[in-house]
């Protein structure tokens, strides 16, 4: 921690949440859930970025200047990881635990849906996963699908898990319904950020 204590950390709030119908809720909610543990919740929602004048795409640079910047200002991350759109985490998400990751921050991470990043993948691929003669499976462009038996891509799992944290991802599987508001998982990554 770069603060005097753990009671003080900021902690960057990661995760597809944002582009939830009641995200403003959900990150509110969140943050009081920091509160409780001793930490202060920074969500993207925190940042103001004038608009006015702006291109979209000029907006979506603004944004990602002042989230990174916002992250190299916490102490810690704590990264939602649950599968946004896909068999995989998001990947702005993504991106963010591998930026906290380079500047040496700790990520906790969490998913609320179980199962092996092949799971899924067999599961979203359907019949266009084959299994390849030499056991590999494999989709329809003939790529071969991970089999490492983790619970995302293995630069993720190894972001947190060599973070300096000794928490892996915390897996809290939820009915489909409360995969992106159900916030026990999120709420285990604070205890073990508050050890």
């Amino acid at each position: 921690m770069t603060q005097s204590s753990a009671n003080q950390g900021r902690v960057y709030l990661a995760g597809p949440d944002v582009f939830l119908l009641n995200a403003a809720a959900v990150l509110e909610r969140k943050k009081e859930l920091c509160a409780k543990h001793g930490f202060v919740g920074l969500s993207p929602f925190d940042n103001e970025i004038d608009r006015s004048g702006l291109s979209r795409h000029e907006v979506a640079h603004r944004i990602a200047a002042a989230n990174e910047e916002m992250i190299r200002s916490c102490d810690l991350v704590i990264a939602n990881l649950t599968p946004f759109r896909g068999p995989g985490a998001d990947v702005g998400t993504v991106y963010e635990v591998g930026f906290a990751r380079a500047l040496g921050l700790p990520v906790f991470a969490y998913t609320n849906l179980a199962g092996s990043l092949l799971d899924r993948t067999r599961r979203w691929l359907g019949d266009r996963l084959k299994q390849r003669a030499d056991g590999e499976f494999a989709d329809q462009f003939d790529m071969i699908v991970e089999d490492l038996d983790c619970v995302d891509n293995l630069m993720i799992v190894g972001a947190v898990e060599a973070g300096g944290t000794g928490a892996g991802i915390v897996i809290n599987a939820v009915p489909d319904k409360d995969s992106f508001t159900d916030l026990a998982g999120f709420e285990t990554c604070l205890e073990l950020a508050a050890r």
